[in-house]
């Protein structure tokens, strides 16, 4: 892996913060604001993926960062099925759905392939160094 000194510098953390703040913005400009089950589910799904890009980055281990962004992927596919009840409940239009929706499988897919490369990497992380 390319020695990032910050989980920061990852493409993969940096897509994941732009969705978290795009669902930010949806959820204090739409109807969905009002629906709280599902606004503090979308809200809370969306950070899990931020926060488990850094959370695995700063165990240091590649094994155990490859376990986080499982579970981050796992937070991002929560978050497309959310936009869906977001859509289903007209909270959001179709248009904007089909935007988020496509940043989530983009993300979705990097996270897969970087956790991928990681498999597949001699190197096993900072803390072995």
């Amino acid at each position: 892996m390319a020695h990032y000194k910050s989980f920061e510098d990852l493409g993969i953390y940096q897509l994941s913060r732009v969705l978290c703040n795009d669902i930010w913005l949806l959820i204090t400009e739409t109807p969905l604001s009002k629906d709280y089950k599902l606004r503090n589910q979308i809200n809370g799904s969306s950070g899990s993926v931020m926060d488990n890009i850094a959370e695995g980055f700063g165990r240091g281990g590649n094994k155990e960062f490859i376990n986080f962004l499982s579970i981050a992927r796992g937070s991002c596919c929560e978050t497309k099925v959310q936009l869906q009840r977001s859509l289903d409940r007209n909270h959001i239009d179709n248009q904007k759905y089909l935007i988020l929706k496509e940043k989530t499988q983009s993300l979705i897919d990097q996270i897969s392939k970087f956790m991928n490369y990681l498999k597949s990497s001699d190197r096993k992380g900072s803390k072995y160094d």
